[in-house]
């Protein structure tokens, strides 16, 4: 049993939201535009708000539903942060799309959410204001990353103010941030180059002008 959920698990990340938006409703194929990428931002700048909505919404969902498999079909043992960590896998590397996915970061989200709301109440502390300081998302993403392997090697020096806090949890942040951060090489070359896509919101303190 635990194999299938764990199987399940990894399905269920591997839907390419964004992709099959595109495909049946847009007619468009999100890897002939944009970035290529398959995610949210992009899905968001090609299809547009509505689409970028539904599939980050999925998306993240995924990644709650999958954390919380073990709890539905009573799987005792294993860390629900496993189950979260196949379904960022299957949404990174998902086999209904040629294994190409996007960069994990709503689907990862939705894990964390899953496990400790705390700990992703942490990141959104973090994410947010770097969302509207930066105007980029892929630099709010990557900094929440950073925060992320910063705070669950913390995290263990006031476990008794997290009791349900353990050793797995923080290998597998570790790993997804790593992930994450290494899915974002592109953007961080463009954001050093001053050419990464800004949203049309926030201060912008970088003073990179948006692409016209």
């Amino acid at each position: 049993m635990t194999i299938f959920v764990l199987i399940l698990a990894y399905l269920l990340g591997s839907i390419p939201t964004g992709l099959w938006i595109g495909q049946i409703f847009y007619k468009k194929n999100l890897r002939d535009y944009g970035s290529g990428n398959t995610g949210t931002t992009n899905t968001f700048r090609v299809l547009g708000k509505k689409a970028g909505i539904i599939t980050f919404t999925f998306d993240f969902f995924k990644g709650t539903v999958a954390t919380l498999l073990p709890l539905i079909f009573h799987i005792h043992g294993l860390s629900p942060m496993l189950f979260g960590l196949a379904a960022v896998l299957g949404h990174t590397f998902p086999i209904f799309a040629d294994f190409k996915g996007g960069k994990a970061v709503a689907t990862s989200a939705g894990a964390i959410l899953g496990f400790s709301p705390a700990f992703i109440f942490y990141l959104a502390l973090v994410f947010f204001p770097t969302l509207y300081l930066g105007s980029m998302i892929s630099l709010a993403s990557v900094v929440a990353a950073c925060s992320a392997i910063i705070g669950v090697l913390i995290f263990p020096l006031i476990h008794f103010i997290l009791p349900s806090y353990d050793w797995l949890f923080t290998i597998i942040i570790l790993g997804i941030a790593s992930l994450i951060i290494i899915r974002h090489k592109d953007n961080i070359a463009r954001i050093r180059e001053k050419k990464e896509n800004l949203v049309p919101f926030g201060l912008n303190i970088t003073g990179q002008q948006p692409k016209k």
